[in-house]
């Protein structure tokens, strides 16, 4: 080998070497998060490696049943992670999550709410709990709205407005009390009005766009602070 390919050699490894390693990404959410999601990776690649509960392929058949990569109500969410905490392979440098959409369902005939106020707070600090005691840094993202009168035309089952607002709200005084970040989309969506949506609840493509973005920008500064 010739002084100049050494030379180059030397460099390249010193330069890789000097690089930070992306990042372990725990990302659980809903069908919202599995539509943004493809995007979000490629914003994201070089500084973190999302993973998420396995079953893309079975969740995308029907967004409405949480199934698969889908990560359900809160209920589901708790059960998950109660089921992973032990194992070594459950050890992201950094857990997302978003659950509300469907804690908030509410059956047509009855009215009764699929989780109620009590029972998702007290699922939220459980799953907190959960994540602290393995000192996994946690971010939360708060749960997107929905236009009654839309989801009403597309749907069977009920969802509010102001349901999800009051689980934002359970959702902001339990991760507020913990000091836990939290990334507002819900807002952003808000923001791009009444042609944002493509059925009841899921948005265009240009707005998966808008909301990976968001969510890229915030991680990576949360990744550049917390690069050691």
């Amino acid at each position: 080998m010739n002084k100049i390919a050494l030379t180059i050699v030397i460099l390249t490894a010193f330069l890789d070497f000097g690089k930070p390693k992306p990042l372990r990404l725990f990302y659980l959410g809903d069908s919202i998060s599995l539509q943004y999601g493809t995007e979000l990776q490629k914003m994201l690649a070089g500084k973190f490696v999302i993973e998420r509960k396995t079953g893309d392929s079975i969740a995308f058949k029907n967004l409405d049943i949480p199934v698969g990569a889908n990560g359900g109500d809160s209920r589901m969410v708790l059960k998950y992670l109660k089921s992973q905490v032990n194992k070594p392979s459950f050890s992201p440098d950094l857990f997302v999550l978003n659950c509300g959409l469907h804690d908030v369902k509410r059956d047509p005939i009855t009215d009764v709410i699929a989780v109620s106020e009590s029972d998702y707070r007290y699922n939220l600090e459980e799953i907190h709990k959960i994540i602290n005691k393995k000192k996994i840094p946690f971010i939360w993202v708060r749960t997107t709205g929905i236009i009654d009168s839309l989801h009403q035309k597309n749907k069977g089952f009920r969802r509010l407005l102001k349901d999800i607002n009051r689980y934002n709200q359970i959702a902001d005084e339990v991760f507020n009390a913990r000091k836990v970040p939290e990334i507002d989309i819900y807002t952003l969506t808000e923001m791009q009005g009444d042609n944002r949506f493509v059925d009841h609840a899921h948005f265009t493509p240009e707005v998966r766009k808008v909301q990976a973005a968001f969510i890229a920008g915030f991680l990576t500064n949360w990744y550049y602070k917390n690069q050691k």
